[in-house]
């Protein structure tokens, strides 16, 4: 028995059997469709008030039968010859029970990816066909998107007498030609989903950012829509009708990519991929892409692909499309593009070398850190949310040459630079990489070497996006990361940056926070403020002493210079008098020395 596809739901047995009856009817070769079968179809169309839509082969045969409802019908994969320059081999004629038969840009979108031979709408009223209208390739433009040819409303009897073999063998001819002449470069169009729920986020600005993500990955952005959940759903994340909705949105706009805006499990990327027919990714996935495309250095790739692996590992039981897809695309970038195919024992293998080569990296970057305490070289890490303006500033400190672009994640590997405070101090300042909401936990654990700068600095910048209207969103993101790396109780100066976009009332009132400083960091205004909180931060961290130290112990003036910083030293009758800045851990041994009231200013 011949299978009916689509919305089956309520129709009876003997319309089931109508419409099962239309795989027996048959199409002379050369011809669009015959009176019999346009009136099968508009009979069948009125009794159920429903869409109904049929492919033909060009022989003539009737290969698939669809129903849909009052609006639209979801056309089924097409199954004859797939080629980017030849046509299926397929028509498609479907009805429309309004009798109105224009093609909806859903229609020719359809004709233009499955690459139909026709798409032909046959406009229904009181069980007949009253109109026909159609439309066809005709060509590739120079944009490589393929140009459509409409043609209608025009009567039944003059579609009848279209000659099909002409019009297919023109269409074959332009598109072989021009297949000579220019490749066509599928470009990824996205779809974007989200979810909205009870959290610090409106799910509008969270799909804007999701759409920056996107184009930073190198998307182009079709369009969006989201739905309002408790929870997510245990098959599709979203409910069955949204994922219809986003089937049609795709198909009406030609998109070829679907991203949405939290992770997925496994089963849920595979569902949706079968069920849209399109690759189908998540937000972590994007965000790791980004990180394949900007890592740079040794370091940062090996942290990349460590991510990658552990974020496809699970999925490897059946990526569906994704590893279809060998040409690659958003999501399949990176150094961890070749592993995706390879059995788990391999990655898991692979996973273990690069813990190893990431280990050795941190014993090596604990070295640093190793001597610049024993140096009493403070430690400044930046942080901040993603394009808040972090490597802007440290160029504005340090002339330090890092890329700066207006994008996110636009620096990936950690800069360290050294500066001079107010005063002569020096201190070493490092630029780290942005955080963001819902950051993938694959990247915060695969970057822990890196963001261990930021565990074992002295003091951090909180660098904040003043001008973005989600800032207070971006903070709480930034401090749920430095919770994940136990470092909240760590001093933190805020830094509002971008303040030159912000009226002086705004400002102010931004200043109110307790040890914030407002800057431009493009523009070098307020740095000088900065630096001065910096040091003044920085000194409370330390314990200021007179010593006099007897000549018979002068060779504690040495371990004074290892331990802390002299900034004073006098020989007088009785001693050497020593004017010194120590961490309070060291100032104890010294107490002894003292002389005077002990400063910590």
């Amino acid at each position: 028995m011949a299978n009916v596809e689509g919305n089956l739901s309520g129709i009876r047995k003997s319309a089931l059997d109508i419409l099962e009856s239309i795989y027996q009817v048959a199409v002379p070769t050369g011809q669009t469709i015959t009176a019999e079968l346009a009136d099968i179809l508009a009979k069948i169309t009125a009794q159920l008030s429903r869409e109904v839509a049929v492919y033909l082969n060009r022989r003539g045969q009737v290969v698939c039968v669809a129903v849909g409802d009052t609006r639209t019908v979801n056309l089924p994969e097409v199954s004859g010859r797939r080629s980017v320059y030849r046509l299926s081999g397929i028509r498609c004629i479907h009805t429309h029970p309004t009798g109105d038969s224009t093609l909806s840009n859903m229609d020719t979108s359809s004709l233009k990816e499955m690459r139909f031979d026709i798409m032909t709408a046959l406009g229904v009223t009181d069980g007949k066909v009253t109109e026909v209208s159609f439309a066809f390739i005709a060509g590739l433009q120079a944009d490589n998107d393929f140009e459509v040819q409409s043609a209608g409303p025009i009567t039944l009897d003059d579609f009848v007498n279209v000659s099909l073999t002409f019009l297919t063998t023109q269409i074959d001819r332009i598109l072989e030609t021009r297949s000579k002449t220019t490749t066509l470069a599928e470009t990824e169009l996205a779809v974007l989903v989200g979810v909205e729920r009870r959290d610090n986020w409106e799910v509008t600005d969270s799909l804007a950012e999701l759409e920056q993500l996107a184009e930073t990955a190198g998307a182009e952005i079709a369009g969006n829509t989201w739905q309002k959940r408790d929870r997510p759903d245990a098959a599709f994340f979203v409910g069955r009708g949204k994922v219809q909705e986003i089937r049609e949105i795709r198909q009406e706009t030609g998109a070829n990519l679907v991203i949405f805006d939290d992770e997925l499990s496994p089963a849920q990327q595979r569902n949706l991929e079968q069920a849209i027919g399109v690759k189908v990714i998540d937000r972590t996935a994007l965000i790791l892409d980004i990180f394949a495309q900007r890592a740079s250095t040794h370091e940062g790739k090996l942290q990349v692909e460590l991510a990658q692996l552990q974020y496809n590992l699970p999925r490897l039981g059946g990526q569906g499309l994704v590893l279809s897809r060998l040409g690659g695309g958003i999501g399949t970038r990176g150094p961890g593009e070749t592993k995706l195919e390879v059995d788990r024992r391999r990655i898991r293998s692979r996973i273990s070398d690069i813990s190893g080569e990431i280990d050795q990296i941190k014993k090596h970057r604990s070295l640093h850190r190793q001597w610049r305490k024993e140096s009493q070289i403070p430690s400044v890490a930046l942080v901040g949310y993603t394009n808040a303006g972090k490597s802007t500033l440290l160029n504005s400190l340090s002339s330090a040459g890092v890329l700066a672009e207006d994008k996110l994640f636009a620096t990936l590997d950690p800069t360290t630079r050294k500066i001079v405070l107010p005063g002569g101090r020096e201190i070493l300042i490092t630029d780290t990489v942005g955080f963001i909401q819902k950051l993938p936990h694959q990247l915060v654990a695969a970057f822990r070497a890196t963001l261990e700068e930021v565990v074992e600095a002295d003091l951090l910048l909180h660098i904040i996006d003043a001008s973005h209207p989600q800032y207070q969103e971006q903070s709480v993101a930034v401090f749920e990361v430095l919770n994940e790396l136990k470092v909240k109780d760590k001093p933190v100066i805020t830094v509002f940056n971008k303040t030159d976009k912000l009226a002086p009332g705004i400002v102010d009132s931004l200043l109110n926070e307790p040890n914030s400083v407002g800057i431009s960091a493009r523009h070098a205004t307020g740095i000088n403020q900065l630096l001065e909180t910096i040091h003044s931060e920085l000194r409370q961290q330390v314990i200021d002493m007179d010593l006099l130290i007897p000549y018979n112990d002068s060779g504690l003036l040495a371990r004074l210079y290892d331990n802390g910083t002299v900034n004073l030293v006098e020989y007088v009758a009785d001693g050497i008098m020593v004017k010194v800045s120590l961490p309070p851990d060291w100032a104890k041994p010294y107490q002894q020395y003292a002389v005077g009231e002990d400063n910590n200013d």
